[in-house]
């Protein structure tokens, strides 16, 4: 007689296994190894995201910093936190349709920019004191200095 539970294992097995290689073979087709280096093309795996390469193409830190520079932070694990988070909430929105156009920053990675922002900047930062404006958790540079990594 055969146990009734070597059935439902059976099947949560090939279930697992199913799960598993559809994973993969979307990460795979995602080019999903391409965001784990710091090349910035891997940005272009998401057709709506070349506007964004392009005008970085054309930004003045274009020689200077690359994407993660400026979008992730430095510190592990931080960084691949951030990636992983961004990963999976930019694979489910573009996969889905989900998204505005154009692309708005959310509140978390607006918070990584001005981060980074003070990394690079912060000497000439605290030396501009006359600055009419202070850099604090409410303001970010970029709500100013629109162009620097995005040129129009």
């Amino acid at each position: 007689m055969k146990k009734p539970g070597n059935r439902l294992e059976i099947l949560a097995w090939v279930s697992v296994g199913v799960l598993l290689g559809l994973g993969a073979y979307t990460f795979q087709y995602a080019e999903g190894l391409s965001y784990l280096s710091n090349d910035p093309k891997a940005c272009l795996n998401c057709h709506v995201m070349r506007g964004n390469y392009n005008s970085w193409t054309k930004g003045s830190h274009h020689n200077v910093a690359s994407c993660n520079d400026c979008h992730v932070p430095h510190n592990f694990p931080a960084k691949w936190l951030a990636k992983a988070e961004n990963g999976w909430n930019h694979s489910v929105k573009f996969t889905l349709g989900n998204y505005k156009m154009p692309i708005e920053i959310q509140p978390a990675n607006r918070a990584r920019l001005r981060d980074n922002c003070v990394r690079c900047h912060g000497e000439q930062i605290t030396k501009m004191e006359e600055h009419p404006i202070k850099v604090t958790d409410d303001v970010h540079c970029a709500e100013c200095h629109t162009t620097v990594g995005h040129a129009p």
